[in-house]
C-alpha cells in the first residue's frame, strides 16, 4: 500500500502570486529571482521565506515518523489480511520489533533530516544577510526551537545520530553524538532561545512556534532525561510545563472531539501546536483512508475508498470504560450505510460488515473474516467528498498531554495530590468517573495517557519512558497479542540506523543489537 501525498510550500504561493501579478504590471520586481539579500526584509517576505521548515513538519504527524512511533507500541496494528498490507513483511516487522534497517526507518531518518536541513538553510541565508530584518533575533530563535522539534525526535527515535546544525556541514561527512550529547544540546538551545519567542496566541501564530510550543518541547525533553542520559529531571519538567499551563493561554475544550474536527483551528482552546492541513492546498492527512474499510465510503461518502490498513486491537479498546466519550473515536460492530439504517457487506466475500477487534489473534491471515478484524479510528472525522488529504489540522502538542506529563512528574516527585487532580481534570472532561487516590498507580497513569493521547504518535516514548522508570516492567519490549514475544532485551528502545545512510557515509556505526 502506498500513500500519495502533495506537499505545498508555502514559498511557492508567494512566488506564483508575484509572476501572475508581473503579467499585467511590468515594473514589478520578480520576487522568485530577487536576491537573498533584498528580499528577506518585509514580514511577508520572512514568512515566505520561513515557511519551509514548517512545511517539513507535514510529513510528521501523519507519515513515517508517525508510524514507527505507533506501530511499534500497543495502540496501531497493520495486519497483513491475504496479500494486503504485507509490503515486504514491513508492517509486521514494526509491530513484531523485527525492524529492518530500510523503507518506513529510512523514509523517518530523511523526513526528520530534511525539516533539520530546511532550517539549517533558513538560518545560513538569514546569517549572511547584510542588512538585517528588525525581528531577526525573533526569527531566528523561532527557526532554532523548531530545529529542536526535528532534533529531538531524531535523537529520540534514532539514539545515537549525527548532529548538523551548520548548512556548511556536510551531512554525509559527520560522525554521530550520543543521546547523551544531543539531549545537552537540545536544552542549551531551547532554554537559550524560547524565551525570545512570541507569547502571542491568535491567528496570526497559528501553527507557529510560540514559547508554549517551545516549552512543550522541553518537557517533553525533560521528562525523558532518564532514558538519553541515565539521571531524571522530574523537576525541570515540572517548572517548563508550569510555563504552559499557568500562562492560561489554553484550557481544555469541552467537546474532546472539537480538538480533532475539521473547525479545529477554531474550536479548540487547547491545541498548542499543530501542522495545518487542507483537502484543496496541503494534502497529506489520510488518517481515513489507512484505517477504514473499502465499503467505509459509503458509511462517510468518501470520493474512494480507503485501504483497510490500520486498526486497534481488544487489549486497546477495552481500556475504555463505560461512558468514557473518547471511546467513540473507534468504530467496532456493524457498520452501515450514510443513512445509518442500511447495513453494510464486505462486498468482496459477502460477510456483513462488522469490525471485530477479537478477531486480531494473529498477525496475518487470508481468511474472509479476517479483513474485517480490529477496531478502526475516526478520532480525525472522515471527510465527505475526499479520499484522503483531509481538512482537520493535526495535533502535535495539546494542554491534556502537558497536564498528564505534570502529573507524572509530580508522582515522580512524591506528589500525588497534583497528579491526582490534573488526572482529574483529563477524566472529568472525557465524563469518565474521578480516580480516588488509590486508583492512581503507573499503570493507571500510562493508561490514560493511552485512552486521551490515543493513536497521536507519542505511545512509543509513552512505553520506553515508563520501562526506564520501571525496569521490572516490560511496557514498550513485553510480549503482546497478537503473535509478539518478549524482545529479550532493551536495544529496541532505538531503531537501526537505515542501510542507505550507512553507505552514504562511513563515519556513522549501526546500533547496538542490529
Amino acid at each position: 500500500m502506498k500513500r500519495k501525498k502533495i506537499f505545498i510550500l508555502a514559498i511557492s504561493t508567494f512566488v506564483i502570486g508575484s509572476l501572475s501579478e508581473s503579467c499585467t504590471k511590468l515594473d514589478l520586481k520578480p520576487y522568485s529571482a530577487e536576491k537573498s539579500s533584498s528580499f528577506y526584509q518585509t514580514p511577508a517576505q520572512l514568512a515566505a521565506g520561513v515557511a519551509p521548515a514548517y512545511t517539513a513538519l507535514q510529513n510528521l504527524p501523519d507519515g513515517n515518523v508517525y508510524q514507527m512511533n505507533e506501530v511499534t507500541s500497543d495502540e496501531i496494528i497493520v495486519p497483513t489480511r491475504g496479500n494486503d498490507w504485507y509490503d515486504g513483511g514491513n508492517w509486521q516487522s514494526l509491530w513484531l520489533h523485527k525492524f529492518k534497517p530500510d523503507v518506513v526507518v529510512d523514509g523517518s531518518w530523511s523526513d526528520l533530516n530534511g525539516g533539520i536541513g530546511k532550517v539549517n538553510f533558513i538560518l545560513n541565508v538569514l546569517s549572511n544577510l547584510p542588512s538585517k530584518p528588525s525581528n531577526y533575533n525573533a526569527v531566528v530563535a523561532e527557526l532554532k526551537v523548531l530545529r529542536a522539534y526535528y532534533l529531538f525526535q531524531f535523537m529520540d527515535m534514532f539514539g545515537n545520530v549525527p548532529l548538523v546544525t551548520d548548512y556548511n556541514t556536510d551531512p554525509g561527512k559527520v560522525g554521530q553524538q550520543t543521546q547523551a550529547q544531543v539531549y545537552a544540546f537540545l536544552e542549551s538551545e531551547l532554554t537559550t532561545n524560547i524565551p525570545l519567542l512570541t507569547t502571542t496566541v491568535d491567528k496570526t501564530t497559528y501553527g507557529k512556534m510560540t514559547q508554549y510550543g517551545g516549552y512543550m518541547i522541553l518537557a517533553k525533553l525533560y521528562l525523558n532525561a532518564q532514558v538519553y542520559t541515565g539521571t531524571a529531571h522530574w523537576d525541570k519538567a515540572i517548572t517548563a510545563l508550569n510555563q504552559v499551563i499557568s500562562s492560561n493561554k489554553y484550557s481544555l475544550t469541552p467537546n474532546y472531539f472539537d480538538n480533532f474536527s475539521l473547525t479545529n483551528r477554531s474550536s479548540s482552546t487547547e491545541n498548542i501546536l499543530v501542522v495545518p492541513f487542507d483537502n484543496v492546498n496541503i494534502g497529506g492527512n489520510n488518517w481515513e483512508m489507512q484505517t477504514l474499510h473499502y465499503q467505509s465510503q459509503a458509511t462517510f461518502g468518501l470520493s474512494g475508498q480507503p485501504w483497510n490498513g490500520f486498526c486497534s486491537t481488544a487489549d486497546v479498546v477495552n481500556k475504555y470504560a463505560v461512558g468514557d466519550g473518547r471511546k467513540a473515536q473507534f468504530l467496532v460492530g456493524q457498520q452501515y450505510a450514510a443513512d445509518k439504517v442500511t447495513p453494510l457487506k464486505d462486498t468482496q466475500t459477502g460477510l456483513s460488515l462488522i469490525f471485530d477487534p477479537a478477531l486480531l489473534t494473529t498477525i496475518s491471515s487470508s481468511a474472509d473474516a479476517f479483513r474485517l478484524a480490529g477496531a478502526r479510528n475516526i478520532k480525525y472525522a472522515p471527510q465527505s467528498g475526499t479520499a484522503g488529504s483531509q481538512s482537520e489540522d493535526m495535533v502535535l502538542f495539546r494542554l491534556a498531554d502537558a497536564y498528564l506529563m505534570l502529573a507524572e512528574a509530580s508522582m515522580h516527585n512524591g506528589d500525588n495530590a497534583t497528579a491526582l487532580t490534573y488526572v482529574n481534570k483529563v477524566r472529568a472532561r472525557a465524563g469518565a468517573t474521578a480516580f480516588a487516590s488509590a486508583d492512581l498507580t503507573w499503570q493507571s497513569l500510562l493508561d490514560e495517557r493511552s485512552r486521551e493521547l490515543m493513536w497521536e504518535g507519542w505511545r512509543r516514548n509513552d512505553l520506553i519512558r515508563f520501562q526506564v522508570a520501571n525496569p521490572t516492567v516490560h511496557y514498550f519490549t513485553g510480549a503482546r497479542t497478537p503473535s509478539k514475544t518478549d524482545d529479550g532485551d532493551t536495544h529496541t528502545f532505538i531503531f537501526p540506523i537505515p542501510s542507505p545512510e550507512l553507505s552514504s557515509n562511513p563515519n556513522l556505526k549501526q546500533n547496538p543489537g542490529y
